[in-house]
Formats: C-alpha cells, sequence, structure tokens
C-alpha cells in the first residue's frame, strides 16, 4: 500500500486534507475509484475498519478526506457553513485527486448529506462519473426527527465557545448507547469518541445547525441511474430508520438494509456490510480482464 497526502484548497480560504491510497497491486484498468466521506464530528478515521476489509478484498484506489472544520482540514472564513458547501468541497477533492475515471461514493451520516449535496449542485459531473453509491445512517433531511433532550442548548453554546474543549461534555452527551447499537465493542466506541473529542467546539455547534437546514429530496432524482445502497441500523437514535425509507422511497431502484441492533455508528457496528455494498458496485462497473494471448508456438495453425 502507499500513500499519498493532499491539500486541496476550497472556498472561503479552507484546506481539505485527503488521502490517496493504492494498493500493492496494479489496478486493473476502468476500476472504479473509491471515495469515502465521513460523518459530523469525526474524521477520516472513523473509516478504517471498512478500508481494511476493503484492502484485503479488492485492489483499488481509495480517497478518504476530513471535511471542513473536521480532522486536520480547515474550515476557512464561512461563518454559518451549509452541507451544501460540503457538496462543492466534496466536487473539489474529487477534481484534484480523483479527476479522471468512474467513481463509487460512500458517505456516512453528514457524508451521506455530502454525496446528496453534491449530486444536487454537480448533477451532470455526478451522473457521468459516478457509478454507485453507498448511503449508511443518513438523510435528504432529518425534518420531523425527535431531538435528543437538550441538544440545542448545547449546540448553541458550542458554535459560539471556542475556548470550551469537547471533552468537557463529551463523555456524558456521546456515550455508547447514544450512538452506538446493542452491544457495541468497547475499542470501537472509545475510538469514535476520541475523534468527537479532538473536533473544535465551533465546528460541532455550526455543523448542527448546517445539518438541521440539510434538504437534498429534490437532488434524490439523480440517483435514477445510480445505483444505491442504503444502510440503517434499527436502533441510530440520531437518524431514525424512517429518513432511511425515506431515502428508498425517493431514489427507484434502491435497496434498504436496515440491520437490527446496530445504532448510528455503521462504519464500525456494520463495517462488513458496508464494504460488502462497496465491492459490489465496484465489481459491477470494473470491465472484465482481457483474455489472455496464447503462448508463442501453440496458437492455431
Amino acid at each position: 500500500m502507499s500513500l499519498r497526502i493532499h491539500r486541496v484548497p476550497v472556498s472561503y480560504g479552507a484546506n481539505i486534507m485527503a488521502q490517496e491510497i493504492l494498493p500493492d497491486g496494479p489496478v486493473a484498468g476502468g476500476t472504479p475509484t473509491v471515495v469515502l466521506a465521513h460523518g459530523w464530528c469525526l474524521d477520516h478515521t472513523s473509516w478504517h475498519k471498512v478500508l481494511a476489509d476493503l484492502q484485503t478484498r479488492r485492489d483499488v484506489r481509495v480517497v478518504l478526506y476530513d471535511q471542513r472544520g473536521h480532522g486536520k482540514s480547515s474550515m476557512g472564513e464561512v461563518g454559518d457553513p451549509t452541507v451544501r458547501i460540503l457538496g462543492d468541497d466534496l466536487r473539489e477533492v474529487i477534481d484534484m485527486v480523483a479527476p479522471d475515471g468512474p467513481l463509487v461514493l460512500a458517505g456516512h451520516s453528514m457524508g451521506g448529506m455530502s454525496i446528496m449535496a453534491y449530486a444536487g449542485m454537480h448533477y451532470e459531473h455526478f451522473t457521468g462519473r459516478v457509478k454507485g453509491t453507498v448511503l449508511a445512517s443518513t438523510a435528504a433531511s432529518i425534518e420531523g426527527r425527535t431531538p435528543v433532550p437538550l441538544e440545542r442548548v448545547i449546540m448553541a453554546l458550542a458554535s459560539r465557545a471556542p475556548g470550551i474543549q469537547p471533552r468537557v461534555f463529551i463523555p456524558r452527551m456521546v456515550e455508547g448507547r447514544l450512538i452506538f447499537g446493542q452491544g457495541a465493542n468497547r475499542d470501537d466506541v472509545r475510538h469514535a469518541v476520541d475523534q468527537i473529542k479532538h473536533t473544535k467546539m465551533p465546528t460541532i455547534g455550526r455543523f448542527f445547525y448546517a445539518i438541521a437546514g440539510h434538504d437534498e429530496m429534490d437532488a434524490l432524482g439523480h440517483f435514477v441511474d445510480v445505483p444505491t445502497h442504503i444502510v440503517a441500523g434499527s436502533h441510530d437514535r440520531l437518524i431514525p430508520v424512517p429518513h432511511a425509507e425515506a431515502l428508498r422511497q425517493r431514489i427507484p431502484g434502491a435497496d434498504l438494509n436496515v440491520l437490527n441492533g446496530v445504532g448510528h455508528m455503521t462504519t464500525y457496528e456494520a463495517s462488513s456490510i458496508i464494504c460488502d455494498a462497496i465491492v459490489g458496485l465496484v465489481d459491477a462497473n470494473t470491465p472484465p480482464a482481457p483474455p489472455a494471448r496464447p503462448a508463442p508456438g501453440r496458437g492455431r495453425r
């Protein structure tokens, strides 16, 4: 495996950290590049279990990146970011790191919303390049969602409190039973919560409101010729199953896999199932290898 780090300049003076991961073996011609978009308060490492599984199963190029304001990517001078800005960021990452060839996109939570925003604003680019998507624990709109108690009060404080460290309130607010499902692995919980604790408070608060205002229902029409797999957890308290069902109803031909006992963190709790969906899309869109040429002297006479 080889790793290339890219710095992608985007709007409002921000820079996006992107990683391009190449396998040790050759990538067959025409194989789609897999692009992974992470969720709110996380970073690209939230995909580590999916990535490890994918690398053992297929020789593919994978692109991961930290969303604006998350991980090693800067926020820029934007005061009130929107999910549509994240859709533009995704387009910029693709243009710099994977400018040619087919794509398979997978997005978790806010990452899935970023894909929908990209499809809505850049639909010709989306339909021309993207050969399949995996949308995990996400929604085209969270209207009607039952809020977590006190979440809006806490997020209003977070968006205006750059000096407070997330670890002051995160352990109580983000415990395993809130973001994970039944019988969650302790190491997975620790790994995810550690990312949240390192996310800046204004990022947490501002993107909470960006997600609350997100509505890409109209963009789902652009998925009509893009095979789409939707994955949801039956115990997801942040984006419950009805939002996944709304996606399936609006995307012709999409399939929905609701996983019993699984929470919001499907990249951890259902990494193999997400990988199965990605591999299926990669295989369906990889041209067959050309037939081997006969060895010299062994052809027909």
